[in-house]
């Protein structure tokens, strides 16, 4: 999940070190509904179906056994002043971490509106969705645009623009329909238009279900030091007393 955020080049990220400090033995474990079999279309992606209980159920146990096994692990060499940069390297990829992010407000709404897509990694959707509700709350100006413009908006190639001037004609100040009005897939491939191309200009072309509104819910947020306090009360005991 990470690597997903570094990847936005202007980001500039201070993150958490395991070479100099300590890592919180902190897990993220999938919920039943988010545990789904892999998608056929998509390979980076899931299918949407959700897998048997007393597969996620034993998934679960696993897990368990790893992260207990990783941290008993870490823990010993740890204490036994192995390095700290050479005992954190079996943690699974599930063990959080922490970071200060740093980023302008034009490089953020281009994360947003590939984070909030429901295309993206649930779990990247989840911080997307938040962050998303921050800036409502500090910039709600910018936040109001780029929901019209990136997120409900869309763009148009020039071939999908010429087949939307088949249908619509400028007259003086306004615009109506062109004779005809109807363009059947024969005639946008026969515009050059490939198949894809014009799935993906009948997506764009369909009603939004709705405008998606990201307000945070308040009542549910948790302060900087009740995350403090967990991640401390989670750093291995081998050389807290050392910290």
């Amino acid at each position: 999940m990470a690597r997903q955020w570094i990847r936005h080049r202007t980001a500039n990220v201070n993150e958490y070190s395991g070479r100099y400090s300590l890592i919180p033995m902190l897990f993220y474990t999938p919920d039943a509904a988010q545990l789904q079999t892999q998608s056929r279309q998509n390979n980076q992606g899931r299918s949407g179906r959700a897998v048997e209980a007393d597969v996620h159920a034993e998934a679960v146990r696993r897990w368990g056994e790893i992260r207990r096994a990783a941290t008993d692990a870490y823990e010993w060499m740890t204490a036994g002043e192995v390095a700290r940069e050479l005992a954190r390297i079996d943690l699974p990829l599930s063990t959080y971490t922490q970071w200060y992010w740093k980023i302008d407000l034009h490089n953020l709404l281009h994360f947003l509106t590939l984070r909030v897509d429901a295309h993206a990694q649930w779990e990247i959707q989840e911080y997307g969705r938040v962050m998303a509700g921050m800036l409502k709350r500090v910039a709600p100006l910018s936040y109001e645009a780029w929901i019209d413009y990136d997120v409900c908006g869309a763009h148009v190639s020039r071939g999908e623009l010429e087949a939307l001037r088949a249908l619509v004609k400028v007259d003086g100040d306004g615009a109506g329909l062109t004779a005809g009005g109807h363009l059947d897939r024969a005639a946008l491939a026969q515009g050059g238009l490939a198949n894809r191309e014009i799935d993906e200009l009948v997506s764009k072309l369909r009603p939004a279900a709705s405008v998606p509104d990201f307000e945070l819910d308040m009542s549910r947020a948790r302060s900087a030091e009740y995350f403090a306090e967990r991640f401390a009360k989670a750093v291995p005991a081998g050389e807290k007393a050392a910290e």
